[in-house]
């Protein structure tokens, strides 16, 4: 067996690629206004869009509908399905395979009037009925949401988040300063905000799976916003006649292959989830991927200033 052999005495240590250096340069800070106001315009264009579309695209968790789990004797094509289910009273159909080759699906159906929720279930097994003929499938279940339930789950979505965002702050708070508690909690609404807006804008479907994602989103961002934090806080240490600008500029720039690397190979994986993962998952992939971006950029566009223009005001300098 092969030997490695021994660097030479004195020869320069190897060197490995690099994405990004080590300390780029950049002077972020300077950029703060340009980003705040583009920061502002995307929250407002977002809940304008809300606003013009009478709410966002709710699907069936939170507007109310009908799932039913059919299966038939033989394989079958999820695109027979669909188009057995393309009925002027159905919208908002979804049809997931859920294995037994081919043969088991789950149909999520919104009914047009949410007042006649157990009518969607009757239309939806006519017009399988209709494509496939009587008695040539079976439904295993069927579930009903009806609009009061869908509203408890709403504000029940909505408490999660912003109870998730409070306690994040919180946790800021007590590791690092006051200060980088609320400049975190700030970034992370931020970043909901955005989300939201951007899923209203391109009528995204709203449910249970994009709270998750959002729920997701919140915690990726406060990762890369503790890791920055805690950089600053290194560095107030041993530059402590420098202005605090100049520190989180620093700051920034070292922690930036880091985050580079970390957020471009999670927006990757949810990029592929996006194309590869089928319908059923699209809210849930196209979340996670603006809310990924969203919450890189707002580590050091939002939660970072914050901190800068607290200084003196809310904590201070160990």
């Amino acid at each position: 067996m092969a030997t490695p052999t021994a660097r030479p005495a004195g020869a320069p240590p190897p060197r490995f690629f690099e994405l990004i250096p080590p300390n780029p340069g950049i002077d972020f800070i300077r950029l703060t206004i340009p980003m705040i106001v583009l920061s502002w315009t995307l929250i407002l264009v977002g809940l304008a869009s809300i606003w013009m579309h009478g709410g966002l695209n709710y699907g069936i968790d939170f507007a109310g509908g009908t799932l039913l789990h059919v299966k038939f004797p033989q394989t079958t094509a999820i695109a027979d399905i669909r188009a057995a289910l393309d009925r002027p009273d159905l919208r908002e159909v979804v049809v997931q395979d859920v294995g037994g080759g081919g043969r088991e699906f789950q149909i999520r159906v919104l009914a047009k009037d949410v007042e006649k929720q157990d009518a969607a279930a009757t239309s939806a097994r006519t017009g399988l009925q209709g494509k496939f003929g009587e008695g040539s499938f079976d439904v295993l279940r069927t579930e009903t949401v009806g609009p009061k339930v869908g509203k408890e789950l709403w504000r029940d979505a909505t408490l999660a988040v912003l109870a998730s965002t409070i306690l994040m702050g919180i946790y800021i708070w007590f590791r690092f300063d006051l200060r980088f508690g609320i400049g975190a909690a700030v970034a992370l609404v931020h970043d909901v905000l955005i989300t939201i807006g951007v899923l209203s804008l391109v009528q995204m479907e709203f449910d249970l799976t994009t709270v998750a994602a959002l729920l997701t989103v919140v915690g990726f961002s406060v990762n890369d916003t503790v890791i920055i934090s805690d950089r600053i806080r290194e560095n107030l240490a041993k530059m402590r006649k420098e202005p605090l600008a100049t520190i989180v500029n620093t700051s920034i720039n070292e922690t930036l292959s880091r985050t580079v690397i970390t957020s471009g190979t999670a927006v990757l994986v949810t990029v592929a989830l996006f194309f590869l993962g089928g319908p059923v998952i699209h809210s849930f992939a196209f979340a996670l991927m603006v809310g990924f971006i969203i919450g890189t950029y707002s580590s050091i566009y939002v939660a970072a200033p914050i901190v800068i223009y607290l200084e003196g005001r809310v904590g201070r300098r160990p």
